[in-house]
């Protein structure tokens, strides 16, 4: 199953006043996840071309002086985003920077059968016009990230053999 983009609901409570939203949803096939892992499955661990586009923007925007990443190793993060709330059926991620404040909330529910559907939706609060030109900028690469991330919780989890 591939994921499908899906209507975005705006206001949203995971971040009032958001202006930019969108929507992929995935029917899971798996084993039951909550939304705290199925975030760390899908947002963990990137494939080699997200990981270079990210670092790509990361050298371009730090002599902006905007957030390139939060630190790595802690735990409170999945990948590289802040974990600001969970529960079993849902996950917000995000933070907020001079630019934009952003959420990626990680929804789960119950779907036909066994299944589940996995949604991540993307909020966005510009602050400013530059703001709206980065928006304008990374929603292309966005628009291609996102399902391919949200694509990999249907792929078979892949185990260390020491």
């Amino acid at each position: 199953m591939k994921p499908r983009s899906v209507a975005a609901r705006l206001p949203n409570a995971c971040l009032p006043g958001a202006d930019w939203a969108d929507c992929y949803e995935l029917l899971f096939l798996g084993d039951r996840l909550t939304a705290l892992e199925a975030a760390r499955r899908a947002l963990g661990s990137a494939p080699r071309w997200i990981r270079n586009l990210l670092a790509l923007r990361n050298r371009i925007v730090a002599p902006l002086g905007l957030k390139a990443a939060a630190p790595a190793g802690d735990a409170s993060l999945v990948g590289i985003f802040p974990v600001l709330s969970g529960s079993e059926r849902e996950a917000v991620l995000g933070f907020d920077d001079r630019h934009l404040d952003f959420r990626i909330v990680v929804e789960v529910r119950d779907g036909p059968a066994d299944s589940q559907v996995i949604g991540v939706t993307t909020l966005v609060r510009r602050r400013n016009l530059f703001g709206y030109f980065y928006l304008a900028a990374i929603t292309p690469f966005h628009k291609a990230i996102v399902p391919a991330l949200l694509a990999q919780l249907n792929e078979p989890v892949q185990s260390i053999v020491s």
